[in-house]
């Protein structure tokens, strides 16, 4: 194993907080596509847009792109085999913009996921004590808005270069 200057041994990536959350996440994901798919046929990419689209009727693919963290074109793609599957409708907005809303058999899929997903939470979550969820889910938030944080750093760094 590497040393750092101070002569302490470097943590391999296997330890490594990122990796390990990272390693976690693609778990989860990959659980939950299994069971979407199987359940309902959407992909995971579908059932976020989906999600999505039901938080907020005001998305536009452009803003449900962004909260998606996919690129404009990876969601255009997601919208367009939802639309063909009348799950989602578009509705021409301003400029060359377009509504995204769910259908009526998209509102009927969207209950049925999102029942899925709280029943996938519940498990994860009731594999935790109460006070070891409520430290999870608040070490969870302050991570979130730290990684924002350093990714704008970071992007700030790279556009100085």
């Amino acid at each position: 194993m590497a040393e750092r200057v101070d002569g302490k041994d470097l943590v391999p990536i296997s330890e490594l907080l990122s990796y390990r959350l990272s390693r976690t996440s693609s778990a989860l994901s990959r659980s939950a596509a299994l069971r979407y798919r199987r359940e309902f046929d959407v992909s995971l990419g579908e059932w976020r847009a989906i999600a999505l689209i039901a938080a907020d009727p005001t998305l536009t693919l452009n803003r449900l792109a962004r909260r998606a963290g996919l690129d404009k074109a990876q969601m255009s793609r997601v919208v367009a085999r939802l639309t063909e599957r009348e799950l989602v409708s578009r509705t021409a907005g301003s400029g060359r913009t377009s509504q995204l809303a769910l259908t009526e058999r998209g509102t009927a899929v969207y209950r049925g996921l999102i029942a899925a997903a709280n029943e996938r939470d519940r498990t994860f979550l009731g594999a935790l004590s109460d006070d070891e969820a409520a430290v999870l889910l608040k070490a969870l938030d302050r991570l979130a808005e730290l990684a924002l944080e350093v990714e704008r750093r970071e992007r700030e760094e790279s556009d100085l270069t």
